[in-house]
């Protein structure tokens, strides 16, 4: 059992997304060259997780966007946060992740609604997000014209760490940090 779980380990670890129960057996299945029972797989997942909760662990596996992800832990967010800032600075503006921002909790919303939460245009930072993978079209408005109504995507779950949009943080918990 400890070389299944070993091959587990390796493929959570090396993927850059979340991966799942179906994906993991199917890989293992593949590379075994025999079923693997969905059991096994799940057991492994268990010793792994229990693994990664000692304290000697900067990161730990935990679920995630639909599957199972190496994620740092808390104690490790404030200088994390202080990377991502640095990367984030070079990679969306402030008014994309003012966008951003907006749709991760009005989401299903306009860019005309963004617009006027943000008192700005917000077509270039709607395009950059889309572009990013962020965000992507969850439908159209019933009102006149079929406004093309946002929200985020998959990659945006992954990216925050988030299994679900309820695991935002609460606007009054946050605070402005420079």
């Amino acid at each position: 059992m400890q070389y299944l779980i070993n091959q587990v380990e390796a493929l959570i670890f090396a993927t850059p997304q979340p991966l799942g129960v179906p994906d993991i057996k199917i890989i293992l299945t593949e590379y075994f060259d025999t079923a693997i029972p969905e059991n096994h797989v799940v057991e492994a997942i268990e010793s792994l997780k229990e693994k990664y909760q000692r304290e000697d662990f900067a990161f730990g596996l935990v679920k995630a966007g639909g599957g199972y992800q190496m994620m740092t832990k808390a104690d490790y967010h404030p200088v994390l946060s202080s990377m991502l800032k640095q990367q984030s600075k070079k990679q969306l503006s402030k008014s994309a992740l003012e966008t951003l921002s907006i749709i991760a909790y009005k989401q299903p919303i306009t860019k005309s609604q963004i617009e006027q939460i943000r008192g700005a245009n917000s077509d270039y930072a709607v395009q950059k997000l889309v572009e990013k993978d962020l965000i992507e079209m969850k439908g159209k408005a019933e009102t006149a014209g079929n406004a093309i109504l946002y929200g985020t995507s998959e990659k945006f779950m992954e990216y925050f760490g988030l299994d679900s949009l309820e695991n935002l943080p609460k606007p009054q918990d946050l605070s402005h940090q420079e």
